[in-house]
C-alpha cells in the first residue's frame, strides 16, 4: 500500500534565521487558565498544532467562549472556575499536555465527563494523577485498563485541602495538572511528591504561568508544593506565547552539524522554558553558542563535535536531538535519566534506537538511557511512528546521507511547516536533471558533465533495464506488477566507472539489447515498479553533487534539481545513432525496424499515465539533432556552471 514520505538529499550546509512556533506546552498550560481565570484573555502567538487544536476545541465543548483574533491570537473569556457545560465527552488526541491537565481540572471542578485520545493515549499511564485525585475525593473511573484513558469522571465531595501526594518519576504532567487545579478547592492544599521528579524545568513553567494568572505556588525544593486558601486565577489581559524551546534544538543542531551561523528567534536568555539549556549540552559537544534575550544562535566548532556522557533530565523532549547530532561526533554519547522517553507518544527510546541503527549506528539502550556510537552513515527510510520529535530530529541526519522520512505530516503535532522551515535554512547536494527521448545522447552527455564536473552518475534507465533484465533472468513476465516490483526493490546494482554489475557480474552490453530496452520501457510503466525505484534514485543524490538522466528526473525524482535540462533530437536522427552503436557493438540492426521502434516507444513514454515523458516548465531544451556530442556537452556545462553559482 502507498504511504506518504519525504525524501531528503544529502545536505551540506545550514545558514539562516528561524522564527518558532509558539511552545506547545506554554500554549495548552496558557489556555486552561485563562479558561479558568476571571476576566478574558487575549493570547498571543499561540502554536497552531494538533495539541493546541484539541485544547481548544476541548474548552469550547465545555462552554467556554473561545474566539479567533487572526494572526495566531485569541480571545479566551474565563469561566471564574466552573465549566459551563457539566455533562460532555472530549476527544483529545493524543495531546498529553491537553489530556493530563484537563482531566484534573475536570474532576475538581465537578460535572459528569468523559476523556478519551487515540489509541495511543490510551497506552499512556495516567494512574499516578488518578490515584492523587481519588485521594481529594474525585470520582474518576477507567473505561478499559486500569491505569490508561478513557476516563470517566462523575461529580463527586472534593476533600477541602489537606495533603496529596503524586508520585514524580513518570511524567512531569501528573505534578502539573494537580497544581493548575488545586486553586480550584478554594481551600490550602499541599502536594508532595513522592520519589525523584522528572523533567523539573515543565514544573518551572506550570509555575511561572500560575503566577503569571495571580496564583503563587511555595514549594520547598522539588518535593513540596502548597496553594494557598482564597488562589484564585485572574486574567493579567494580554499574554504573549514563547517560541518552542524544543523546536528550537533541531536549528541549532543544524548550526553545529551544517556549518551555520543559524539563528532562532523567540526563545533566549529570558526564557521560562527549560529546554533552552539544549544550548548548553551543544556547547559541551563544542558547538559555538551564542544567545540573546530573545534569540539564541550556533556555529559548527572548529576541531569537530565530541561526544558527551549527559544526565538530561532536565531537557527531556530535546534530548532526542542530541541522540542524532551524536551521529556526528568523536566517540560515543550516552543520554542518561530518560525513563521518561518511554512513556510519550511512543516508547521513544526503543524508536530512536532502532531508527538509529537503521543509518548504520552502533547503539545501546537501557531503561533510563541511550548510548550512541557513530560509523559511516547509510541511507534509510526512517518510520517515525506517530511522533512528531522523532520525524524531526531524524532530519538532521540527512547530513550525513540522503534519507527517506515516512509518514512526514505527524509534525503537524508542534510544527505543520517544518520542513519547509528546514528546507529554507539548508543546501542540498546539487542535481543536473537531464531528460530526454529514448536515444537522444543525455546518457553520453550526461556523463561526460558528470565527469567534467566531479559529480555522480545516474543512468536510471538502466535501472529500469537491470529490472527487466533481472525479471526475465528469475521468469517473471514483464507485466507482472507486484513480482517486478519486488525484483526492483531488491536489486544488487552497483555502478562502476566503465560497466554496470548486477549481483556482482557484469551486464553493460546485456542490457543495451533492443529485447533488454523493450522490457525496460515496459516495467517503466508499471506504477509499482517506480516507486520501488524513486528512493534507490534518489540516494545518489549525495556530495559533492549527481548529474543524473532519463525520463522523469526533472519532473518526479529530482523535482527540486538546479538545473534542468530536457535533451532531444529528430526520431530519424535517433534511429541512426542506435543503428550505428549496435553495428559498432557487432549486434546486427534494421535502420527502418529501429525508427518504428523508436517511434512507438516515444508514445509510449509521453502517453503513459504515470511521470509521463515531457518537457518540464522550467527545463532549458536542447536539440541535438545538427550538434556534436562534444558541442552538447559543452553547452549543458555552460548551464550548470551558471545554475551552480
Amino acid at each position: 500500500m502507498t504511504h506518504e514520505f519525504l525524501d531528503l538529499p544529502q545536505l551540506t550546509s545550514a545558514t539562516g534565521i528561524v522564527r518558532l512556533p509558539g511552545s506547545k506546552s506554554i500554549s495548552n498550560r496558557v489556555l486552561l487558565l485563562a479558561a479558568l481565570a476571571s476576566g478574558q484573555t487575549e493570547v498571543r502567538d499561540l502554536l497552531v498544532s494538533d495539541d493546541t487544536e484539541r485544547m481548544l476545541e476541548a474548552l469550547k465543548a465545555l462552554g467556554v467562549c473561545v474566539s479567533s483574533l487572526g494572526s495566531n491570537g485569541w480571545l479566551v473569556k474565563g469561566c471564574a472556575g466552573s465549566f459551563p457545560v457539566k455533562q460532555a465527552e472530549l476527544f483529545l488526541g493524543n495531546a498529553g499536555t491537553a489530556f493530563r491537565p484537563l482531566t484534573a481540572a475536570l474532576a475538581l471542578a465537578g460535572g459528569d465527563y468523559v476523556l478519551k485520545g487515540v489509541s495511543r493515549m490510551h497506552e499512556r499511564p495516567i494512574g499516578d494523577l488518578v490515584d492523587a485525585l481519588r485521594q481529594l475525593g474525585a470520582d474518576v473511573a477507567y473505561l478499559g485498563n486500569d491505569g490508561f484513558p478513557p476516563l470517566c469522571l462523575k461529580s463527586a465531595m472534593i476533600r477541602h485541602g489537606g495533603v496529596v501526594q503524586v508520585r514524580g518519576d513518570v511524567s512531569s504532567q501528573f505534578l502539573t495538572g494537580l497544581l493548575m487545579a488545586l486553586p480550584l478547592i478554594g481551600e490550602t492544599a499541599t502536594v508532595e511528591v513522592i520519589g525523584e521528579l522528572i523533567s523539573k524545568p515543565y514544573i518551572e513553567i506550570t509555575l511561572a504561568i500560575m503566577a503569571r494568572f495571580g496564583v503563587l505556588v511555595k514549594h520547598d525544593g522539588w518535593q513540596r508544593f502548597t496553594v494557598a486558601a482564597g488562589s484564585r486565577y485572574l486574567s493579567p489581559g494580554v499574554v504573549y506565547v514563547e517560541g518552542d524551546a524544543s523546536s528550537a534544538s533541531y536549528f541549532l543542531a543544524l548550526g553545529v552539524i551544517g556549518g551555520g551561523p543559524v539563528r532562532v528567534e523567540g526563545v533566549g536568555r529570558d526564557s521560562i522554558q527549560g529546554d533552552v539549556k539544549f544550548a548548553d549540552a551543544l556547547a559541551d559537544m563544542g558547538g559555538q553558542i551564542e544567545v540573546g534575550p530573545n534569540w539564541m544562535e550556533s556555529r559548527a566548532p572548529v576541531g569537530g563535535l565530541v561526544g558527551v556522557d549527559l544526565d538530561c533530565n532536565h531537557i527531556p523532549d530535546a534530548a532526542m536531538t542530541l541522540a542524532v547530532v551524536a551521529l556526528f561526533a568523536k566517540g560515543s554519547t550516552t543520554l542518561r535519566n530518560i525513563a521518561s522517553w518511554r512513556v510519550k507518544e511512543t516508547d521513544r527510546i526503543a524508536a530512536m534506537a532502532t531508527e538509529l541503527r537503521k543509518l548504520g549506528a552502533d547503539v545501546k539502550e537501557g531503561d533510563d538511557f541511550i548510548r550512541v556510537t557513530p560509523v559511516s552513515l547509510k541511507p534509510a527510510a526512517i518510520n517515525t511512528y506517530d511522533d512528531h520529535r522523532i520525524a524531526m530530529c531524524f532530519s538532521l541526519a540527512a547530513f550525513g546521507t540522503p534519507l527517506r522520512i515516512n509518514d512526514p505530516k505527524c509534525v503537524a503535532k508542534t510544527f505543520p511547516d517544518y520542513f519547509q522551515r528546514l528546507s529554507d535554512v539548508t543546501t542540498a547536494a546539487p542535481v543536473i536533471a537531464i531528460d530526454g527521448p529514448s536515444a537522444s545522447g543525455k546518457g553520453t552527455v550526461a556523463a561526460r558533465v558528470a565527469s567534467a564536473l566531479g559529480f555522480a552518475y545516474l543512468d536510471s534507465g538502466a535501472l529500469y533495464r537491470l529490472t527487466a533484465l533481472a525479471a526475465k533472468r528469475a521468469g517473471v513476465d514483464w507485466n507482472d506488477e507486484s513480482a517486478v516490483a519486488a525484483i526492483a526493490a531488491e536489486l544488487d546494482v552497483e555502478f562502476s566507472e566503465t560497466d554496470i554489475l548486477l549481483d556482482g557480474g557484469f551486464v553493460g552490453d546485456a542490457i543495451r539489447t533492443e529485447e533488454i530496452s523493450s522490457g525496460a520501457s515496459k516495467v517503466a510503466a508499471l506504477p509499482a515498479v517506480r516507486e520501488a525505484l524513486l528512493f534507490r534514485q534518489r540516494i545518489f543524490n549525495k556530495m559533492p553533487g549527481l548529474v543524473g538522466d532519463g525520463r522523469d528526473m526533472g519532473s518526479v525524482i529530482f523535482p527540486r534539481a538546479r538545473l534542468k535540462v530536457f535533451l532531444t533530437a529528430s526520431a530519424e536522427a535517433r534511429a541512426e545513432r542506435r543503428y550505428k552503436q549496435l553495428i559498432e557493438k557487432g549486434f546486427s540492426a534494421n535502420l527502418p525496424d529501429l525508427l518504428l521502434d523508436l517511434q512507438q516507444r516515444d508514445a509510449r513514454d509521453s502517453e503513459r499515465s504515470v511521470a509521463p515523458l515531457r518537457q518540464e516548465a522550467d527545463a532549458k531544451l536542447l536539440d541535438t539533432t545538427s550538434l556534436t556530442i562534444e558541442q552538447a556537452v559543452n553547452q549543458v556545462l555552460i548551464w550548470s556552471r551558471e545554475a551552480l553559482q
